[in-house]
């Protein structure tokens, strides 16, 4: 997902979206941040300024996360497979340590509002570490949802009707006071059913051991 100056209207995320039916699950790497009370904070404020528009579905407080890769459905990767991944996946992170990032600059997607996640660089590492780990188990390397140039961000809301971006721009602004936290793990999920259901089980945690 990438800034969008030139996106004068929000769209529906949903409306021409295949999403998994009930019983049936997809896999992801997400970096879990819900439990930064710095993340929280500015999601918070956020998520409060853009609270007097409709069609905007907000992100829980406690899934706040930095999607890393989409790693499959449920129904190609069996459980067995799963702490595969979750064992190659540490095996190649233990050397990384934990990533201090920040965030603050606000992204307007037509799909969504997110705020970008800073220093890229280090955690494309950990992106290219559990996309290295997925490939090893499943033979298949997993997919980015939006530009195949991934870029780290934590969604605040959600588009889920056409709507002009400017009255949210002015609301919100282009950025937010900074806020600083340390990330030191990246998590396989399993998200049952549709996005908005929010029904996400963590299988496991990669943890990032290195020394700094």
């Amino acid at each position: 997902m990438r800034s969008s100056s030139l996106s004068r209207s929000r769209t529906n995320r949903w409306q021409n979206r295949e999403e998994p039916g009930p019983g049936q699950g997809t896999l992801y790497w997400h970096i879990l941040v819900g439990n930064h009370p710095a993340a929280r904070d500015l999601a918070h404020t956020a998520q409060k300024r853009l609270a007097d528009f409709h069609g905007l579905h907000m992100t829980p407080p406690e899934w706040l996360h930095i999607t890393t890769l989409v790693a499959g459905s449920t129904d190609e990767i069996t459980t067995e497979q799963q702490q595969d991944m979750l064992a190659a996946a540490s095996e190649l992170l233990a050397e990384i340590p934990p990533v201090d990032v920040t965030l603050g600059r606000i992204f307007y997607h037509p799909e969504a509002i997110a705020s970008e996640v800073q220093p890229a660089g280090h955690l494309r590492q950990v992106r290219k570490a559990v996309q290295t780990a997925t490939l090893k188990v499943t033979n298949r390397e997993g997919h980015t949802e939006g530009p195949a140039q991934w870029t780290p961000h934590m969604t605040l809301a959600y588009s889920e009707t056409e709507q002009p971006a400017e009255p949210l721009i002015t609301a919100l602004g282009r950025e937010l006071p900074t806020s600083e936290f340390t990330i030191n793990a990246v998590t396989l999920v399993v998200q049952q059913g549709s996005e908005r259901l929010w029904d996400w089980r963590p299988v496991g945690q990669a943890p990032f051991l290195g020394s700094r």
